[in-house]
């Protein structure tokens, strides 16, 4: 993104000489994230639509680093384009340290001691410096309210009970949502709220978490975050490891405040109910109207936790009409699959256009191949193919009539096939391939349909899309 590299240019005195995309690190935002290098140096890029959620995070960050907090450092910002340029911090999310430091339920000492320092950190963030914040550039809400939980719970009921095909009493269950609001406004809410508190959004740099997604953030309640980190859906921290956990935030939060654990307590239960419908409310949205699949493999997680909650906790309010709803959740073989990955590499094709948007990985894998195919002679330059895709015979036709077109498609599949061997043999479950040509409508087309064709002929499952053609509705 040029704009990006004007800002790298601008803070370090040179040009980038490296841009990559990471995509993996993009998540359900929407957020165009690139690393910019060069002479041994780094940054991270961000393009963004929202001016509001723009603002909010930069002028957090500074807000935050402020107050000694790690938060990525601001180099440069033009919001007129929507774009600044932030402090690399490496690779190493927390998620990702959790993964290599367990074996199912064992937590290995360097990840507990990871998040024991996570868990220390959060009360700064939301006593110390949520204190002089400046809340009127919150977004889309100053405060976690009665109409930010109305959003979260009607998210929930709309795009994953309806989208599922849970059955629900509709008015039994506002009835319930109802009492479930009025219980967490009683609880005291004049502290920062980080909003999304997970694992994913903290880095790991020399050992020393960095904090990261903060621009949702309001004015709320204490148990919101520590829920969040703790129920955090494929993270799935033993019970054990929680209350520990748990038990350590608070006596560090005791630090801050007067602190009443057992008023605390009375709240924290209902704060973690809203935090997973909420998180299961984008994992619908996500996956079931999206039909990005990815974000339904953390459905069991929520799932478990529930069960967990169903069995071991009761709260203060009565929901009969929202825990039948999760009974029946619990009772879908559909819902409780989703978590199983594919016995099978999938093959994820994708055709675009390099002047709208590049493919994104949804598999958690930050990528794969990308094929230019604006080098192949081009149909869309003639009137007769004009309206036509790569999909259609006359197109087709043109194209096989090209030894270049042959050439090129030759070396790819080669590629292709290189990597799919490879990756069957070590057991691994996704792998993208994309075709990009300037209109996104015939060479690259061509190209992920015959590809797609030929895996498939040779017994590999292929997911196929057509960015370009999706958005003209061809």
């Amino acid at each position: 993104m040029d704009v990006l590299k004007s800002l790298f240019e601008q803070h370090y005195g040179f040009p980038a000489e490296d841009v990559k995309p990471l995509q993996g690190q993009l998540g359900g935002s929407g957020r165009a994230i690139l690393r910019l290098a060069g002479r041994g140096v780094s940054a991270i890029g961000i393009v963004y639509s929202v001016r509001e959620e723009n603002a909010a995070f930069l002028e957090f960050s500074r807000h935050f680093r402020r107050h000694g907090l790690p938060v990525p450092e601001i180099y440069a910002e033009d919001l007129s384009l929507g774009a600044y340029l932030e402090e690399d911090l490496g690779d190493t999310t927390l998620f990702e340290f959790l993964g290599k430091n367990r074996t199912a339920d064992a937590v290995a000492p360097p990840a507990v001691d990871a998040y024991r320092k996570v868990v220390a950190v959060l009360p700064h963030f939301q006593v110390e410096a949520g204190r002089t914040l400046n809340y009127k550039l919150c977004y889309p809400r100053s405060s976690f309210d009665r109409q930010s939980i109305a959003w979260d719970l009607n998210y929930f009921k709309y795009y994953f009970l309806r989208l599922a095909g849970v059955p629900f009493n509709e008015q039994a269950l506002e009835i319930d949502f109802t009492r479930l609001t009025k219980f967490l406004l009683g609880a005291e809410h004049d502290f920062f709220l980080y909003r999304d508190f997970q694992s994913r959004n903290v880095m790991l740099r020399h050992g020393q978490p960095f904090f990261l997604d903060y621009q949702g953030g309001r004015k709320g309640a204490l148990q919101y975050d520590i829920a969040s980190l703790l129920f955090d859906g494929k993270a799935d921290l033993p019970p054990a490891l929680r209350q520990q956990l748990l038990d350590h935030y608070l006596d560090c939060l005791a630090a801050h405040i007067d602190l009443s654990r057992d008023a605390f307590m009375e709240h924290y239960y209902g704060y973690v109910y809203i935090r997973i419908m909420q998180a299961l409310g984008a994992y619908g949205f996500r996956g079931f109207y999206e039909r990005k699949p990815h974000f339904l493999q953390s459905v069991p997680y929520a799932l478990r936790n529930l069960r967990w909650l169903g069995e071991n906790v009761s709260l203060p309010v009565a929901l009969p009409a929202l825990m039948d709803a999760f009974q029946a959740m619990q009772g879908s073989q559909k819902l409780h699959g989703m978590a199983a990955p594919s016995a099978a590499l999938t093959v994820r094709i994708f055709s675009f256009s390099f002047h709208r948007e590049m493919p994104v990985d949804e598999s958690g894998n930050g990528g794969g191949f990308v094929f230019d195919a604006r080098s192949l002679p081009n149909p869309g330059r003639e009137e007769q193919y004009r309206q036509l895709t790569g999909k259609d015979a006359p197109v087709i036709e043109y194209l096989e009539a090209q030894e270049s077109v042959h050439e090129f498609f030759a070396q790819a599949r080669d590629l292709v096939d290189l990597s799919v061997r490879n990756y069957q043999r070590r057991g691994f479950k996704d792998l993208m391939v994309s075709f990009g040509c300037t209109g996104g409508q015939h060479r690259s087309v061509y190209m992920a349909e015959r590809l797609a064709k030929q895996l498939r002929a040779a017994g590999v499952a292929v997911e196929l899309r057509h960015l370009q053609l999706e958005k003209l509705g061809k």
